[in-house]
């Protein structure tokens, strides 16, 4: 790797039309942040840029949904996700946001420079309009039938059922999702970048220049190109976005992803001056931390468009991730199948490193992994807790305790001693040497291994045993033991800032350079501080809670797939007048004995008070029913059940779960009163 002057790191633009998952994270952000961390520690000049993706189609149809503007909605989840990632440390030089000023003005001027040259092609199309609304339709405004699948709500531009792409013209018997409204095609110009025109140099610069890019990024980047590259629109019909600023283009706004990327350039020229500096100097090293799903757009249609205006520098390196998925199914917004960031800050206080050494340690780096709660709470007991915490623990309480709370001197080495201090900068160097490469799950794997090193060699010297013949000798244990302690604090900073810096503070240290780490960190008489726990143990009772949060949403899902069992065959009128429904009250109930079902009610049907055997036990306690007023079939022929003999019938709601519900007045009537 060549020297850079400088680092210019960017994250992918959470979308603001919802909160972060943790396939967001996992995916994106933490890898990210461990980078940046990681190259401040070393002291180089870093900008790392992050911000809100705030125009686009998803977002108007919300919007629409609750009766609000889309502005409404971005500011309430730009709120949201800023927030929640400076919360879980996410440091973020700036966190900007695509409606703002800055970079409407710089998306319009890098669009019009492409414009002025003659980088764009004009070309009109047929494409689905709503006379009704009065509006050209965007892919996800148009619903209709998968051919592929058959699923009746697919979108105009993917089916989510089976996961296909789609054109909307592809969909059987598409409606508008505004109006429901058949649409009709009609004609409309836009603007396309001509990717094939930048075919050539793509694949010099990505298929020749850079074989060092991850083997997922490099193949997908592969495939694109061996399937040859057509013009892609720049602009849509749409009344949410950066309007497009030439004459001609009245109701058109820039593409979502061609003004997205833009983003990045106009956060930094909000962070500082000098902006020019990390976007157009050769110097700088650029870096995008991205999904899979995002390859196409980073290292091939962006890349493009900089090639186009000719002054920008091109990403030196995109290292995107696979998807992280949940408790074995696909993370999806849209089924509430997520452990969403701000809930998890709320349900999980002072847990934010538990959260991302779990997902860096799962990390989804070659293929997509999975989340599961309970190996979140291994990792924490068995690896936190019982590796790193124990380790610090153990050895700041002895120190505490042996030598009143200061950094004994060490005395002769052992050849043991000496194997363990020269394991750390070995360790060190690997540390860095994943991180170099992005490897960020065996760097972490690395940087524990320090911490294993530090239990082992505690647990193997024993100095509470040893305590009671050699004094000395501890003395040296211990001061091996504070020193690999202090280059945690700095090794596993990257990682876990917030634990970083509580284990700063129970030793009573200053932040330690990277560069400075190895044996004698920390002084001989050097007094610590307060001890306490770095991490603590997650219950069980605490997973489960989190485990039927997602059965519950599961169920949810479920009972929203059910649709309703078809109509019966049709009647006569005559047929359901025979059926005598009153209003009745119950007004004493107890359980059918050596039956799990059946309930023996006593109603007043205003007629008589009658006993009736109703199947409710399994949904309704005695307690619950008495006073409750239902609706009875009267006129029902008397049958005998288990001994009782019931007169009528207690008419139920069955819900799609099998769950049973009472069909009664919404306000109190007289027992008898006629359902009509």
């Amino acid at each position: 790797m060549s020297k850079f002057k400088r680092n210019l790191i960017t994250t992918a633009l959470p979308y603001a039309n919802g909160p972060v998952h943790i396939g967001h994270l996992a995916g994106v952000y933490v890898p990210a942040d461990i980078y940046v961390r990681y190259l401040r520690k070393k002291g180089e000049d870093v900008a790392f840029i992050g911000g809100s993706d705030e125009h686009g189609v998803p977002i108007t149809i919300k919007a629409q949904k609750e009766g609000v503007t889309p502005q409404d909605i971005v500011d309430r989840y730009h709120k949201i996700i800023k927030d929640s990632f400076e919360e879980l440390g996410i440091s973020f030089d700036i966190y900007s946001r695509t409606s703002s000023k800055t970079h409407h003005e710089l998306s319009s001027a890098f669009f019009k420079k492409l414009y002025d040259e003659g980088k764009f092609i004009e070309k009109t199309s047929m494409q689905f309009y709503d006379e009704k609304a009065g509006q050209f339709l965007a892919d996800r405004y148009i619903v209709g039938k998968c051919p592929h699948c058959g699923n009746e709500r697919a979108y105009g531009d993917q089916c989510e059922a089976c996961g296909t792409s789609l054109n909307a013209t592809d969909l059987i018997d598409p409606v508008s999702a505004i109006t429901g409204n058949k649409p009709e095609l009609k004609e409309t110009k836009h603007w396309y970048l001509p990717l094939d025109q930048y075919e050539g140099w793509l694949k010099e610069w990505i298929l020749e220049e850079h074989k060092e890019w991850k083997p997922n990024v490099y193949g997908q980047c592969k495939s694109w190109l061996d399937n040859g590259l057509q013009p892609r629109a720049v602009t849509r019909d749409l009344d949410w976005g950066v309007p497009v600023p030439i004459e001609g283009a009245e109701g058109k706004v820039l593409y979502v992803w061609f003004d997205a990327p833009i983003g990045y350039i106009s956060a930094t020229k909000d962070l500082t001056p000098e902006w020019e500096k990390y976007w157009k100097d050769p110097e700088t090293r650029m870096i995008h931390f991205i999904g899979k799903d995002n390859i196409v757009f980073h290292c091939i249609i962006f890349p493009a468009m900089l090639k186009a205006d000719g002054s920008y520098i091109l990403p030196d390196n995109v290292p995107a991730n696979e998807f992280l998925n949940l408790e074995g199914d696909k993370i999806s917004t849209s089924r509430n199948w997520a452990v969403w960031l701000h809930e998890y800050l709320v349900e999980f206080p002072g847990k934010q490193d538990v959260l991302r050494y779990v997902l860096t340690a799962n990390a989804p780096e070659t293929k997509d992994n999975d989340f599961t709660w309970k190996d979140f709470q291994t990792r924490n007991n068995s690896e936190l807790v019982a590796i790193y915490g124990n380790f610090i623990n153990r050895t700041l309480v002895l120190t505490q305790k042996y030598f009143a709370n200061r950094v004994p001197e060490r005395g002769e080495l052992t050849d043991y001693d000496k194997e363990v201090l020269a394991e750390i900068p070995q360790i060190v160097e690997r540390v860095e040497k994943s991180l170099e490469t992005f490897h960020f799950r065996d760097a972490l794997k690395e940087a524990m291994n320090l911490a294993r090193l530090g239990n082992k060699y505690l647990a193997d010297t024993e100095p509470w045993k040893v305590i009671k013949t050699d004094e000395g000798r501890v003395k040296t244990i211990l001061n091996i033991c504070l020193q690999i302690s202090a280059n945690l604090s700095t090794l596993m900073e990257p990682f876990m800032p917030f634990s970083s810096q509580k284990l700063r503070e129970f030793m009573n240290i200053d932040v330690i350079d990277w560069g400075k780490m190895g044996d004698g960190v920390i002084p001989a008489g050097h007094e610590l501080g307060e001890a306490g726990l770095l991490f603590e143990k997650i219950e069980d009772a605490t997973i489960q809670a989190q485990i039927d949060k997602l059965l519950a949403t599961k169920k949810a899902n479920e009972m929203a797939s059910v649709k309703a069992a078809p109509a019966k065959e049709n009647i006569q009128y005559e047929d359901f007048m025979k059926m005598d429904i009153r209003v009745g009250t119950i007004i004493a109930a107890e359980k059918v004995a050596k039956t799990k079902k059946l309930m023996k009610l006593t109603v007043d049907t205003g007629i008589d008070e009658r006993t009736i055997v109703s199947g409710i036990a399994e949904h309704y306690t005695p307690e619950e029913v008495i006073g409750r007023q239902v609706s009875v079939l009267v006129n029902l022929e008397p049958k005998p059940l288990k001994g009782i003999v019931s007169q009528g019938m207690i008419l139920m709601a069955e819900n799609a779960d099998g769950t049973l519900s009472f069909v009664s007045p919404d306000k109190e009537v007289k027992p008898g009163s006629e359902v009509r």
